[in-house]
């Protein structure tokens, strides 16, 4: 069985989402082609001997990427199966499947993967045919997972790096601990599909991973759980671990506020195991959003954070969700003087402060009754519902901001230097003086901390050059374009 597994866009990661069940497939027989269409092309002649076909879609933008790609892949082999597995996989089923997907598998997929390819080598002539799916759409079935099988790869050298303050960049990897998570926020796309469930990748498997990034040159991990201290008992003897092997390689890990309050004895921990920083989805610094979001966790927690990490000489990188619904100019405004008095401009990332929230298919946001009356109709083609602020202003704002950070990567400008820029636009999109904000007054107050050259987001629409990428990819592909 010669199964292609796809890749559109993992943040500049070398993707997990293939490496994990490539060993699962060839541990079967499989003969097994990795693809990271954010990387590299694809050959026709790789999707014209596929007999399966699987893309991987962790998140919003790599789903659409995906689905720019199913016509073409059809044109080259119309009788290879296809198949689309991860997070954004079972919320889109009914639409994956009118275009043409066989096979949907969400939550623990790997196992779905392996039976898939025994059903198909038993009905072998019959790949692309119409029987019903008897794979489950959603498994949270406990899998003896193999440590991911990254040979074929691109090199590390290919994907993001970790930018240090002095400017230095080191090879970095990626691995997962874990999968799933204990909570319910309203606007993470994990609820859907795991809906509070929590399942562990077993400690050595995790440091074969890390061996065999490190041995290609890794020298810095990050840990891509959706909350590291899930589960805090499996997590520090994995960092434990990981440190007596590879003292000098460093790693980051994403844990929630809430946790780090809760184990905040274990801050140290994290620095002394070599963390250099900790990502932290803050989303808002208004409790009333916070509530409507169920991230439970207030402002005053936050502040708490970020006091508690310095004193434990660990650096804090916030994550946001700053335009939704609630969003006024005035608060946004408010959010950038936080950020300024709590010397955290180099701790979050530009784009973060232009995230528009994402209302996918399947969103718990949908159980507000004031959503509800906000959104339109789902729309297939943007994998999302459609909201419009009731000001006109904040969207424009927020469009406005997209470009202004866009155009300030493209000029290499710092974060201080954008966040400056960013404030001179909110302020004056809300009638403020701008002299009061004095932006150039306040950038540089603190060293910059190590971050990852591709930023991190999640449970955002995607920026509007992002949705420009996406629709020149569908206006090439169908001429082959995007293929060599």
């Amino acid at each position: 069985m010669r199964v292609l597994l796809i890749a559109t866009y993992e943040l500049g990661r070398q993707p997990f989402g293939l490496a994990s069940p490539a060993a699962w497939l060839r541990a079967r027989g499989a003969d097994v082609t990795c693809v990271d269409t954010s990387r590299e092309a694809l050959a026709e002649e790789t999707i014209r001997a596929a007999d399966l076909i699987g893309f991987h879609v962790p998140m919003h933008t790599a789903t659409r990427l995906a689905i720019e790609l199913i016509g073409a892949v059809r044109e080259l082999n119309a009788r290879a199966h296809l198949c689309f597995y991860g997070l954004y996989a079972p919320v889109n089923e009914a639409y994956l499947r009118k275009l043409g997907v066989q096979t949907v598998l969400g939550g623990e997929f790997e196992q779905g993967l392996t039976s898939l390819v025994r059903r198909l080598e038993s009905e072998a002539g019959n790949l692309a045919g119409n029987e019903a799916q008897r794979e489950p759409v959603i498994s949270l079935e406990r899998q003896n997972f193999l440590a991911p099988d990254r040979s074929g790869f691109l090199p590390l050298e290919r994907y993001a790096r970790l930018t240090l303050p002095n400017g230095e960049e080191l090879l970095a990897g990626y691995t997962e601990a874990s999968r799933g998570c204990k909570h319910l926020c309203r606007h993470c796309p994990i609820v859907p599909v795991y809906d509070g469930v929590f399942r562990i990748i077993p400690r050595e498997i995790v440091l074969q991973d890390i061996r065999s990034q490190v041995e290609a040159g890794a020298a810095h991990i990050t840990f891509g759980d959706a909350d590291f201290f899930n589960g805090v008992g499996h997590a520090l003897p994995i960092i434990e671990a990981f440190h007596r092997e590879f003292p000098g390689v460093t790693y980051d890990a994403t844990i929630k506020i809430e946790h780090l309050l809760k184990h905040r004895e274990h801050l140290a921990t994290l620095r002394e195991t070599g963390c250099l920083f900790v990502t932290s989805a803050v989303e808002s610094i208004d409790d009333a959003v916070l509530e409507k979001l169920a991230k439970n966790h207030t402002r005053a927690d936050f502040v708490e954070v970020i006091r508690a990490c310095r004193e434990a000489g660990l650096a804090l990188q916030s994550t946001f969700v700053p335009f939704t619904p609630w969003t006024t100019r005035e608060s946004f405004c408010e959010l950038l003087d936080f950020i300024g008095q709590h010397d955290l401009i180099e701790s979050v990332a530009p784009i973060q402060l232009a995230i528009r929230l994402l209302i996918p298919a399947g969103s718990r946001l949908l159980d507000l009754d004031e959503i509800r009356g906000w959104v339109g109709e789902f729309d297939d083609s943007a994998l999302a519902y459609p909201w419009k602020h009731s000001d006109a202003g904040v969207d424009q704002l927020c469009s406005e901001l997209q470009g202004l950070v866009n155009n300030c990567e493209k000029m290499k400008l710092s974060r201080a230097q954008t966040f400056a820029r960013m404030v001179e636009m909110a302020r004056r999109a809300a009638g403020l003086a701008i002299a009061a904000a004095n932006p150039l007054a306040i950038v540089g107050v603190r060293p910059g901390i190590p971050h990852l050259s591709e930023p991190w987001y999640c449970c955002a629409e995607p920026s509007g050059e992002q949705l420009a990428a996406i629709e020149e990819l569908g206006r090439r592909i169908p001429r082959g374009a995007a293929f060599v």
